[in-house]
């Protein structure tokens, strides 16, 4: 069965041509062969060539391999994917390698061996599609990077304490100083790191989100500093931790607060000598990383207590952000319903949908213990059940349930009992979840899937 290559034969030489187009038709499934590079930009507009097999001279008398480069340059500017070998004299030999330094991948000598030129047509087409494969993957991680900071690209609001909070990371993001983000669950933190980053001398480099609290223990070192093949039982391949991939841009760890204390220990050492050790291996790799932290506990609390290291505090809170909660900026509700509006409209195909406008004010009365992420799943709720152009107060559940608390509270319904508890307990602990969940006595998995089913 051949092998999938599109391939081009470019030689004033019919002989030449017509060997080498029988020799690779055997291997190939597409082999095409022109006499003169002039036809080279026709050839190219009617197929996509994975190779082209170039000779270095065209002209009769000419040895100096110059033709052939400005062939290659013309080439590359045409298809610079497209990858070009060299066929060349002996004498020619100090131009070919001249030539693979303007993008040339390899050359094969005239007269060749017909396993010789397979065996390095075989590998230059391996190679390319490598390497095609590479720019794809960046490609891919670009636009998908671009489509996350877009979803993350604004800090909706202009209420005062929003103001604050741009000025500052207008400050604080062309340094490289740690960064330590604070504030309630929903309040937005993730989107203050991005806009550290995206404001940043790092803004084209890689933004890495990890969310310790997400991780198990036993995984830690190996998710967060790679491991070597065969560092524990289902390591079959090495694997770059988190770190060692954000190396160059910044690193956004997320439920810090939650570490346990040997962990705490790790994670201290890597910011303090910014090297990794992968797990299983013993040479340390250097990392150049912006480190942003965030966590919904009050972390000077839990220093007291025992329960964080006063070093690792100190190391990661150079410059420290407090993130208002949705009760704190109440004024900004209108700009972020219209924001999460137009968002579900495009998601939804309801480009007509509208508010009612004294509907904030209602909204404006609400705890929020959810914060933003509670007001955006109200308004996606709302723009999938809305069976008019205009939300209304009949659209958002729990206003509907606002209304009528005290008679289901009267009826003992146990789904608005339950609701009511979480939303207070949340409140209680202004956003802690961990301490909401135990005072529930609820574990944080349990704790969030009812969050989850009620819009929280």
């Amino acid at each position: 069965m051949k092998e999938k290559g599109n391939i081009l034969i470019v030689d004033d030489d019919d002989m030449i041509l017509l060997s080498a187009q029988l020799l690779l038709e055997q291997r190939y499934t597409d082999v095409k062969k022109i006499n003169n590079p002039i036809q080279i930009e026709e050839a190219f507009k009617e197929h996509a060539f994975d190779l082209v097999l170039l000779d270095m001279n065209f002209t009769q008398g000419e040895t100096s391999g110059k033709e052939g480069l400005l062939w290659l340059e013309k080439i590359k500017s045409i298809s610079p994917n497209t990858v070009v070998l060299l066929m060349t004299a002996y004498g020619e030999v100090d131009v070919a390698v001249e030539a693979m330094k303007k993008g040339a991948i390899d050359f094969i000598v005239k007269p060749w061996q017909n396993e010789k030129l397979l065996v390095t047509v075989h590998n230059a087409l391996k190679l390319g599609s490598q390497e095609k494969r590479v720019k794809q993957l960046e490609t891919r991680e670009k636009v998908i990077t671009s489509d996350i900071d877009n979803q993350y690209r604004d800090m909706i609001g202009s209420s005062q304490a929003m103001q604050h909070i741009k000025k500052v990371i207008g400050k604080v993001a062309p340094t490289d100083a740690d960064v330590l983000i604070l504030g309630e669950n929903g309040t937005g933190k993730e989107v203050a790191a991005r806009a550290i980053h995206n404001k940043s001398n790092r803004a084209n480099e890689i933004f890495i989100a990890v969310d310790l609290g997400s991780i198990p223990e036993n995984l830690f070192e190996s998710e967060l500093f790679g491991h070597k093949k065969g560092a524990f039982t289902d390591a079959k391949e090495e694997r770059i931790g988190k770190f060692e991939a954000a190396s160059g841009g910044t690193i956004f760890l997320d439920e810090i607060g939650n570490l346990p204390l040997n962990l705490q220990t790790k994670l201290l050492t890597v910011l303090q000598r910014r090297q990794i050790t992968k797990l299983g291996g013993n040479t340390p790799i250097d990392i150049d990383v912006r480190i942003i932290c965030a966590t919904n506990l009050n972390l000077k609390e839990a220093v007291e207590s025992g329960d964080f290291r006063e070093d690792l505090f100190y190391r990661i809170n150079t410059v420290e952000i407090l993130i208002p909660s949705l009760r704190e900026r109440l004024e900004d509700i209108p700009e972020l319903v219209n924001h999460f509006l137009n968002k579900y409209q495009r998601k939804y195909h309801k480009n007509k949908l509208s508010v009612d406008k004294e509907i904030y004010a209602q909204l404006k009365k609400h705890d929020w213990p959810g914060n933003i992420r509670e007001l955006q799943h109200a308004i996606e709720r709302a723009a999938i059940l809305c069976e008019n152009e205009s939300i209304t107060t009949a659209d958002f559940n729990f206003l509907r349930k606002q209304e009528s608390l005290n008679a289901e509270l009267d009826n003992y319904n146990l789904e608005n009992l339950e609701e009511w508890a979480i939303k207070q307990v949340i409140k209680k602990y202004s956003g802690n979840i961990s301490h909401a969940a135990k005072e529930l006595g609820l574990s944080r998995g349990a704790m969030y899937r009812r969050m989850e089913k009620y819009g929280l």
